[in-house]
């Protein structure tokens, strides 16, 4: 009677990295509200976004910096801090859309150097995602401070859609930090056969057949 053994290898996916392609999705999501609301900044009367600003109706008079338009939604105004708030909002959202891509790929990739690659590819992207959010959320309400002597309101509030510009942001964060754990440290799972053979008249029956699979932690070993 003889004993044979066989090693498997069954590579794993890492649930970080499902969580940080989750992280990107959400991030799309949000940068496209935020993006197409009117809700960045608020006072009586008044709404304003990134691309666009709205006069409501019976709004008090003089209006906000003093514009002649009447009810209705126009194109944002002429200021060199909301369009500069727009484009890296902008810039946010396809780096984050270039980011969710290439998280994919190195999840569904089955080849561990290209693996990685999409992986590093996808921490850069969602690194200037994250800076350009995070730049364009701090110029828009400092630079907005300068206009309030022409805002003629007493009261201005951020909207929604400027906290989803934070709650992006912090999704964001989140997946290039996920992206980033364990860059190094890589597990296996390796499942052990062994099969029992008996010698009988000189030809070999199989007798039986017994599996186990161990947990061993490896490092610097490339899978997802």
């Amino acid at each position: 009677m003889a004993q044979t053994m066989t090693i498997e290898t069954i590579t794993i996916i890492r649930p970080l990295k499902v969580i940080a392609f989750i992280c990107g999705m959400i991030v799309i999501l949000l940068m496209i509200m935020g993006l197409a609301s009117t809700d960045w900044l608020m006072a009586l009367g008044w709404r304003q976004g990134l691309f666009i600003h709205c006069i409501e109706e019976d709004a008090p008079t003089p209006l906000p910096f003093n514009m002649p338009d009447p009810a209705g939604c126009y194109q944002a105004r002429n200021v060199v801090y909301m369009r500069a708030a727009g484009a890296l909002c902008v810039i946010c959202l396809l780096a984050d859309i270039a980011a969710t891509i290439f998280t994919g790929l190195g999840l569904r990739c089955q080849d561990h150097c290209d693996k990685h690659k999409y992986y590093r590819f996808a921490v850069f992207c969602m690194g200037i995602a994250l800076i350009a959010l995070l730049i364009a959320l701090v110029i828009y309400p400092v630079c907005f401070t300068a206009e309030l002597d022409f805002g003629n309101r007493a009261i201005w509030e951020f909207g929604w859609a400027y906290g989803v510009g934070w709650g992006a942001a912090i999704f964001l964060f989140g997946g290039v930090v996920l992206l980033l754990c364990d860059k190094e440290s890589e597990e296996i799972y390796y499942k052990e056969r062994k099969i029992v053979r008996d010698n009988i008249g000189g030809s070999t029956s199989c007798g039986s057949m017994i599996d186990s699979v161990h947990h061993r932690p490896r490092s610097r070993t490339h899978i997802a």
